[in-house]
């Protein structure tokens, strides 16, 4: 479609956006109502909601309005699952500007509602207003299937870590961008399309897991906030953690370590978790440290020791 969404109007893009959607059993009242409806059969809703905005979280520079629709349902859906829950539904907020052309709108749904499919959900409703700068606020759903939810406060000194997904792609990709190239390929597109392991949360829940949670803003980082809750140190050994060769190869390139990516770059959303030592893991889960006792030293350290690099993303950090 030719134009933009000033040209169209605000009910005229709604129609556009909506009539793209897909539906799935869970919704019962889709777009179109005061509110959706969506059903619950465990009685408990998992929610999560997080803001995406231009020039912070996306370039359309770097990133199609696809790509952006894609990122912006992938990181609060793997939220759901990093409860043990299956994600169920999706709303939008969107804030564009009235020159927005119409098709960038309509591939940023595209994207959100494709990968809202990966994860067997359905975007419900939501909502959509002028402003200046480009603004996504997605809230995610999910059901506990009868299944209590994995926080992150319930890991215990013997427990191994383990994680399934992707650690330091993202990150990679985005020293590529930030250096004016486009390869290698599949880091680049790591960075901006993620691909959480959706239903491994609601496995490790089966598994047994005593802790979960997404890796968005850092391993460090997001192990620290199960360290602070669960009132243990994780102690991680590099050795255990797989670096691909071209991974290796970008770090040497722009001289980052790349040890740096993966413990502390975010946005692959992969799932890490505590489990009993003697649970019986699959081979997709690594297992890449142990829970301790608390001590003086920092809750999550590095081969015994403090790691030194940086600590993760933080939105009111110096860097942010």
């Amino acid at each position: 479609m030719k134009g933009t969404v000033g040209e169209l109007g605000e009910f005229g893009l709604i129609k556009e956006l909506t009539s793209r959607l897909t539906s799935t059993p869970a919704v019962r009242l889709g777009p179109g109502d005061d509110a959706a409806v969506v059903s619950a059969p465990d009685r408990r809703v998992v929610a999560s909601t997080d803001l995406l905005l231009e020039g912070r979280h996306f370039r359309r520079d770097w990133s199609t309005a696809y790509d952006v629709g894609r990122k912006a349902a992938a990181q609060n859906l793997a939220d759901i699952a990093a409860m043990g829950a299956v994600p169920t539904a999706l709303l939008l907020g969107l804030v564009v500007p009235t020159d927005l052309p119409v098709t960038w709108a309509t591939e940023l749904m595209d994207g959100i509602r494709d990968e809202c499919q990966v994860a067997g959900a359905a975007v419900v409703g939501g909502d959509v207003v002028r402003g200046d700068t480009i603004t996504l606020a997605i809230t995610a759903l999910g059901d506990l299937r009868n299944h209590d939810p994995v926080t992150r406060a319930g890991a215990q000194p013997g427990d191994v870590v383990a994680y399934t997904g992707w650690l330091g792609w993202s990150a990679a990709g985005h020293a590529v961008l930030s250096r004016g190239f486009r390869s290698p390929r599949a880091f680049v597109e790591a960075h901006r399309r993620p691909e959480p392991p959706y239903h491994a949360g609601p496995a490790a829940a089966g598994l047994g897991a005593t802790a979960m949670t997404d890796v968005s803003d850092g391993l460090v980082a997001d192990l620290g906030h199960i360290a602070e809750a669960s009132k243990v140190r994780i102690d991680l050994r590099s050795g255990l953690i797989d670096i691909p060769s071209q991974m290796n190869d970008i770090g040497q390139a722009v001289g980052v370590d790349p040890l740096q990516w993966v413990l502390s770059g975010g946005e692959d959303h992969a799932i890490v978790a505590t489990f009993p030592p003697d649970a019986k893991l699959p081979a997709r889960w690594k297992v890449i440290g142990e829970v301790l006792n608390p001590s003086a030293l920092p809750q999550v350290t590095v081969d015994g020791a403090p790691w030194t690099g940086k600590g993760g993303w933080d939105h009111f950090g110096a860097e942010a």
